[in-house]
């Protein structure tokens, strides 16, 4: 089996699907790398590191094309719904396509997929069991982005994290706010407390408490049912407008004693719900930082804007967008392995096997045959 890397054509995205020092494990599985050159320079990796590992080095995307089955991307679907030359240009039955899709968020542009003829795994669509956690690539993500997140809020904020005892006098440590204390916001919390920072967190899910106090931080429990808060996978489920209401004014006391908030609530394929209001950033200090890592899917903070820094009075709001981009080489040997994983169960001995009744491989088949096959990608088509 000959595995296809091609370069990323997502604006700004700098990973790369497969890295070198996972040659061994793909190898294993009896799969052959052809990368188009150029593939990983973003990235820290250049053409000769992968050859030194065996690879086929492409001078071209058709070259990939024409020599690979499987192809491995970080994002491959950019600009492929309604342009001639977006991700998918050249493709089509003959290819199985592996990646992250954005199956839910875009159920469209998996019906562009299906229309290729193109047989898609979205990575994205990994359930939360025991026997595939080497395969998820959204708790990987989350690490980067959570962690950088907070070296975002330190280099915005106008003062320090730690708090210092100086020949000058003493500092006051930041007091930083984390809103969902998924794996984002728990690396959010662990990397802020080893910057010195005062960290309190609150997530609608109360099973996490004890996580969120093993790291250091104060959970703030707030007076609020939610009993259903969480899907059998673990992910936060959306809850009504009026459960965010009610949050929101209880939350405003905490928020206003923050320098910094870091809000990092996405519910999979919905818009993410609105935890922060004009009001409440409004009563936040002068000189406070919001980081609002659920920018892509909307943002949490009503006045964000995707990829942009908006200024509120004396306050500062950052909705960053991909931001493990912006650690591409550790995010790309984190989602490497993931992919790496992943391709050892749908290829053995050089083959390609697609087994349906392997719950891993059925949840993350979303088209063949040129139909879309995954139900709710299929539900959210008919919406």
């Amino acid at each position: 089996m000959i595995a296809g890397v091609l370069k990323e054509t997502s604006p700004g995205e700098r990973r790369v699907a497969v890295v070198p020092s996972a040659f061994p494990l793909l190898a294993k599985a009896g799969v052959e790398v052809v990368i188009e050159s150029g593939a990983g320079a973003a990235a820290g990796f250049p053409d000769g590191a992968f050859k030194d590992k065996g690879a086929r080095i492409a001078s071209s995307r058709s070259e990939v094309l024409e020599a690979a089955r499987v192809l491995l991307q970080v994002r491959p679907r950019a600009g492929a719904a309604g342009a001639p030359s977006g991700g998918l240009e050249g493709m089509g039955r003959d290819h199985v396509l592996v990646g992250l899709l954005d199956p839910l968020g875009d159920p469209a542009g998996i019906q562009t997929v299906a229309a290729r003829g193109i047989t898609a795994f979205a990575l994205e669509l990994i359930p939360r069991i025991t026997r595939a956690q080497a395969m998820d690539v959204l708790s990987s993500s989350a690490t980067i982005t959570g962690y950088k997140a907070v070296l975002l809020a330190a280099s915005a904020l106008p003062q320090m994290f730690p708090m210092l005892m100086t020949a000058g006098g003493t500092l006051a440590p930041a007091r930083v706010f984390v809103i969902g204390a998924g794996v984002a916001g728990l690396q959010a919390i662990a990397t802020a407390k080893r910057l010195g920072a005062v960290v309190q967190a609150y997530d609608v899910r109360p099973a996490v408490k004890e996580q969120v106090e093993s790291l250091g931080a104060k959970f703030v429990e707030l007076p609020l049912e939610a009993a259903d808060a969480q899907d059998k996978g673990g992910y936060a489920r959306a809850m009504d407008e009026s459960f965010y209401r009610r949050q929101r004014e209880t939350m405003l006391k905490v928020v206003a004693g923050s320098e910094v908030v870091i809000t990092t609530a996405a519910v999979p394929g919905k818009k993410a719900p609105i935890l922060l209001t004009s009001e409440m950033v409004d009563a936040m200090p002068p000189g406070a930082v919001v980081v609002d890592v659920a920018a892509e899917q909307g943002g949490n903070c009503e006045l964000t804007r995707p990829g942009e820094t908006v200024t509120r009075g004396a306050v500062s709001i950052l909705g960053p967008v991909n931001l493990p981009s912006t650690v591409p080489q550790h995010a790309s040997q984190l989602y490497c392995r993931n992919m790496a994983t992943f391709l050892a169960l749908i290829v053995a001995g050089g083959e390609l096997k697609i087994d349906l009744a392997d719950e891993i491989v059925r949840e993350t088949l979303v088209t063949r045959d040129g139909e879309v096959v995954h139900p709710r990608v299929r539900e959210a088509l008919a919406r």
